[in-house]
């Protein structure tokens, strides 16, 4: 893409500061780190599980502003970022996701919670945690340790699964078991017998003592996944706690679990915000697949539209084409007059050039946006393109 913005020339734009009235045109959207830190965009529950894939909530903050929908659709919720941003703005909502875990770190982000006995229940399954992995008076009740699982017999060391299946054994007892199931896919995130600089993308279990590229050192294989259950424990109830502060309760969230190509959706969406998963990149099932194995959730990665694994050939491109206009094609039987579509996307193949004229819309606006830092090994630069069209074809 021939595009290479020059940062001194305008200000940045603060999201706080967009309004209806402001121009497409004068967003400014190429933050740097220093413009806007990792923190800040982690905020409270966005980071309250690692996902790969996710575009920035202050995106997503923008064009809610500047829209100011009733209800908006992320029809791609993955993580929740579109939803959790309407719910701080007091707008109402609605997700859809192929990913039963998507679904559930989306649902825990944006639930109601009563804080007191959320904290109580975080505080004393870690309690009833430690006293059964020392012996203690929980001993009995506790679910039997045989391991079917061939994954997580392979990416755990014995020490640490068990304490990840303790864990697992206690949720039936609480109320808030979405919250302790995110936590305990958390954990054992970081608990895999991986290398510490290959949490993303581990290539096979790591057994052996190794030079670590992030510490500069040799480390060990981690054995124990309790320090991570209590770490991450406490980390999820502040971040809740933040978030209930700030988010409008008459806010309405809901979470679809199923594919965008046939779901459902509610009537009277005036704004679908949305960044698709890119063809070939991502298999997203497949990168929380501890969370499957040890939640027993549902296997859905067949359905998932431009994964990783059918790479990105010319035939992968135009069937993701096909699917993608399957699922706007959909929600064209939910949309209000006038609404609008605001896609986030990596298009460096030109694949959304001719979707908007096959499917009825108008093309508003196109916005070139400059993505110059990552986290972790991720840290190349690119552009995404940020794409504004209106549905004029009634509701």
């Amino acid at each position: 893409m021939a595009y290479n913005p020059v940062y001194t020339l305008s200000t940045l734009t603060v999201p706080a500061t967009v309004s209806p009235d402001t121009a497409l045109s004068s967003l400014n959207l190429n933050w740097r780190e220093q413009d806007l830190p990792e923190r800040e965009r982690t905020k409270h529950v966005h980071r309250l599980h690692p996902y790969l894939g996710k575009f920035i909530p202050q995106i997503a903050e923008i064009f809610l502003r500047k829209f100011t929908p009733r209800l908006v659709c992320d029809p791609f919720c993955g993580s929740g970022t579109t939803l959790v941003e309407a719910a701080a703005l007091g707008i109402d909502s609605v997700g859809c996701d192929i990913s039963e875990f998507n679904c559930l770190l989306t649902r825990v982000k944006v639930a109601r919670y009563n804080i007191d006995l959320l904290e109580r229940e975080i505080k004393d399954i870690l309690t009833k945690l430690n006293l059964q992995l020392t012996g203690g008076l929980f001993a009995s009740g506790i679910e039997d340790m045989q391991v079917q699982s061939e994954y997580l017999k392979a990416w755990f060391h014995p020490q640490a699964l068990h304490q990840l299946l303790t864990y697992r054994g206690l949720i039936s007892e609480y109320q808030y078991q979405d919250v302790l199931k995110v936590i305990l896919s958390r954990s054992a995130r970081s608990a895999r017998l991986v290398p510490h600089y290959e949490l993303d993308w581990p290539k096979k279990p790591q057994t052996e003592p190794y030079y670590c590229y992030k510490h500069s050192r040799i480390c060990q294989p981690t054995d124990d996944a309790l320090q991570f259950l209590n770490r991450y424990s406490l980390d999820t109830l502040e971040r809740i706690k933040e978030f209930n502060a700030i988010r409008v309760n008459s806010a309405s969230a809901q979470v679809l679990l199923g594919d965008a190509r046939v779901v459902a959706f509610p009537a009277g969406i005036d704004l679908v915000l949305t960044s698709p998963p890119y063809v070939g990149i991502i298999d997203y099932h497949e990168q929380h697949r501890y969370a499957y194995e040890l939640l027993g959730l549902s296997w859905r990665a067949q359905n998932e539209i431009g994964p990783a694994c059918k790479g990105s050939s010319k035939s992968a491109q135009s069937a993701y084409v096909g699917q993608i206009a399957d699922v706007l094609e959909n929600l064209k039987r939910s949309l209000t007059p006038d609404a609008t579509i605001v896609i986030i996307v990596n298009d460096k193949y030109g694949l959304y050039d001719r979707l908007p004229a096959q499917l009825g819309f108008v093309v508003e606006d196109k916005l070139d946006r400059h993505v110059n830092r990552r986290t972790g090994m991720r840290g190349n630069e690119f552009y995404e393109s940020i794409l504004v069209w209106k549905w004029l074809g009634g509701g």
